[in-house]
């Protein structure tokens, strides 16, 4: 009887939390219904490199994507493991910062790359947030890569 109640507990707890990848590699990433739908899509930054982002992947083209495994809306960021196919960090964890613009045209929304080589998800959202009051020099000294919608 107690394995059924701790089994129990279990499956209750993972029922109203999000379960990291590392935790638990089987299940999916956490997924919350709050993300803006302004990040979702196909994007250019500023420098012409395009982008794809769904709710459970960043994509910059042509070849490192960012498996994202929690999303924090309220705060900003999401937290993704590296691809293992990555030309560089391969299998890390990145935390990216973004922040939505007003008065931008075309440019809707920027996203920091806050960190990109930590060696868990946890090391990786304990960074040092971006400055998203000086968009400009807010990402570590460097501005915000500004995105604007392809699509």
């Amino acid at each position: 009887m107690k394995f059924f109640s701790s089994c129990c507990f279990a499956a209750i707890i993972f029922s109203f939390t999000c379960v990291k990848q590392t935790d638990i590699a089987r299940l999916q990433p956490c997924v919350n219904d709050s993300i803006p739908a302004v990040l979702l899509g196909d994007f250019k930054d500023d420098y012409g490199i395009q982008y794809t982002v769904t709710k459970t992947l960043f994509t910059q083209h042509p070849n490192v994507q960012y498996h994202i495994i929690k999303w924090n809306p309220k705060e900003q960021y999401f937290i993704a493991k590296n691809d293992d196919a990555n030309p560089g960090e391969q299998g890390l964890y990145s935390r990216i910062d973004f922040m939505e613009f007003t008065d931008m045209e075309p440019f809707k929304w920027g996203f920091c790359l806050t960190s990109y080589n930590a060696i868990s998800d946890s090391l990786a959202e304990a960074a040092m947030p971006a400055d998203r009051k000086n968009p400009k020099t807010g990402c570590g000294g460097f501005p915000f890569s500004r995105m604007k919608r392809t699509n």
